[in-house]
């Protein structure tokens, strides 16, 4: 994502971030054998798993943000505990708290508590965890006020829905979580509320985006390879191309590799010994993969052995072992209607979002932080919403 490099205020950049604010996971065509590589990507991969279940909607940021329509309101006028205001939505401290606090257990329960030492593009993990919760409030808030455009509405069923989820989120709270995160059970419920309507108003959007998805389009195949790497990791896991020295000697030993695979060799053998990627295979569809790789790849028959193709993580070369994955090309068919209702979801909330006036309290939020006590263990404020809407 791209920002107005006119340095305005915090208040203005922050917000934008909040409202546009994308995932940072971005495509990889190799999985990097690090250990503290793997660990990062452990991180992120389930960040966007959690994240995901947020919303019930991933990717709903969106677009370039243009500065120039924006509304920018100065950060005064606050109430003791709001921390951020879109037109006239509010979002509330013991808000960020619950949601924060859920994700920070989820982690802990899912990878244990040493994960906050990592840290990911010099942010600690803990410093993009309270970022994205941040985006996602925001983006709650504001599809609530898309909903009002709409005439959108819960129904009783559904309301009643949120006042259980709260009922039973707020009777699983211990006496000193209840205390710290400050959210009572009418609180609950109406953060409940908003999380529904913003599904709702997410399938609204979306209900009549049934693209027809050829064969072709949505082709999965599947290739083995080898990866002689052309970079290193320095000790923030960021990677270092190699000397021009040291690039020429991958070279080499990837033309060796591949005058053995042209001369018969047994691809598998030649890929434990020479490849230098965690993983030696992959199946995939177009727009997923590096372009060279992905070029390269498709243009393989079934058995046929590429060349050396180059991309930014080193030399590969490729063996095509199926040129048409049926089932996974009709999971992939479902991938791609997903994108395209995602598509038109977000031209639709990026024009939405744009002219709203939006402010944050940027003193309160620089306070905001982890709970450090070891009572406050909740983690099932999602789980609970998931349960009690899905039965």
């Amino acid at each position: 994502m791209r920002y107005d490099n006119v340095k305005k205020t915090i208040n203005e950049k922050k917000i934008n971030q909040m409202i546009h604010k994308k995932s940072i996971y971005g495509k990889s065509i190799i999985r990097r054998s690090s250990n503290r590589t793997d660990i990062s990507r452990k991180i992120i991969k389930l960040s966007a798993a959690l994240m995901s279940a947020v919303l019930l909607i991933t990717g709903c940021g969106a677009g370039t943000n243009n500065a120039g329509n924006t509304k920018v309101v100065l950060t005064t006028g606050f109430g003791r505990d709001e921390v951020f205001r879109i037109d006239k939505a509010s979002c509330r401290l013991p808000e960020i708290m619950v949601y924060l606090t859920n994700t920070k257990n989820q982690y802990e329960k899912t990878l244990g508590s040493r994960i906050w030492e990592a840290s990911y593009n010099g942010e600690t993990l803990e410093e993009n965890i309270k970022e994205t919760v941040l985006a996602r409030l925001a983006r709650i808030k504001a599809m609530n006020l898309l909903a009002e455009r709409y005439e959108i509405v819960l129904s009783g069923e559904e309301l009643d829905n949120a006042a259980k989820a709260a009922k039973l989120y707020y009777e699983s709270l211990n006496d000193k979580e209840r205390e710290l995160l400050g959210a009572d059970e009418k609180l609950l419920c109406a953060m409940y509320e908003e999380y529904a309507l913003s599904a709702k108003v997410y399938e609204y959007l979306i209900a009549d985006i049934n693209p027809e998805i050829s064969d072709d389009e949505a082709r999965t195949i599947t290739v083995q390879c080898i990866l002689i790497k052309t970079y290193s990791l320095n000790e923030a896991g960021e990677q270092v191309p190699y000397s021009a020295l040291a690039k020429e000697e991958a070279y080499q030993r990837a033309s060796e590799a591949l005058r053995r695979a042209q001369e018969g060799e047994d691809f598998s053998s030649l890929t434990a010994e020479y490849n230098e990627d965690s993983n030696s295979m992959y199946s995939f569809g177009k727009g997923t993969m590096d372009a060279a790789f992905e070029e390269a790849a498709f243009n393989l028959g079934t058995d046929e052995i590429s060349g050396i193709v180059e991309s930014a993580y080193g030399y590969h070369i490729i063996k095509c072992i199926s040129t048409f994955d049926r089932d996974e090309t009709d999971r992939n068919k479902l991938k791609i209607v997903e994108q395209r209702r995602k598509e038109v979801f977000n031209e639709e909330y990026s024009g939405f979002v744009e002219g709203l006036a939006r402010n944050i309290n940027e003193k309160l939020w620089s306070t905001v932080g982890f709970i450090e006590d070891a009572e406050v263990t909740t983690s099932s404020f999602f789980e609970i919403y998931h349960e009690v809407f899905s039965s």
